[in-house]
């Protein structure tokens, strides 16, 4: 796991990565797996602007004066959880921006890889938790717990789970 949120890689004396299969400078890795990165951030963003926008709307609607406190406190918790996604995954963006030209871009892949890894956790974190929020607020407390854990469940499956078994077992 520590590999995955560290993007950590063997290289030789060439300026070659063997691990990547791929005959290309250390350079030219770096540039791919920026653009690669960069790409995978524009498809999580548009989910956490939704969502992000959604809560924002939400206190302003006619029902949600008659919310109970767990409601309103797992609401609080979905709202922050998706703030804390979006930082995250816009950091890198802005880390570029600011060390633009500084021959940095090792380090901003690695932070970049790190920021999205844990702004994907707190995405999930946040959608579980809308989806704990309205279950509870539409039905009943035991549909409430098995929304929650279902979704828990397959988001960390797939979202981490999966790539992490598929990573050990490609690299054994």
């Amino acid at each position: 796991m520590a590999s995955l949120i560290y993007g950590d890689r063997v290289s030789n004396d060439l300026g070659k990565d063997p691990s990547s299969g791929r005959d290309e400078t250390e350079a030219e890795r770096l540039d791919r797996n920026l653009a690669e990165l960069l790409q995978e951030l524009r498809v999580a963003l548009p989910g956490v602007q939704v969502l992000f926008a959604f809560l924002l709307a939400v206190p302003f609607q006619k029902r949600f004066g008659e919310i109970t406190s767990f409601q309103e406190s797992i609401y609080f918790v979905v709202l922050l959880a998706t703030a804390i996604s979006a930082a995250l995954l816009i950091a890198p963006t802005a880390y570029h921006r600011v060390t633009f030209r500084l021959q940095r871009k090792e380090e901003l892949v690695r932070l970049s890889n790190r920021l999205a890894i844990v702004g994907l956790g707190f995405l999930a974190l946040a959608m579980t938790g809308a989806i704990v929020l309205i279950t509870n607020f539409l039905y009943s407390t035991v549909l409430t717990v098995v929304a929650g854990i279902l979704a828990a469940g397959m988001f960390i499956g797939l979202w981490y789970l999966l790539p992490v078994w598929e990573r050990n077992r490609l690299s054994e």
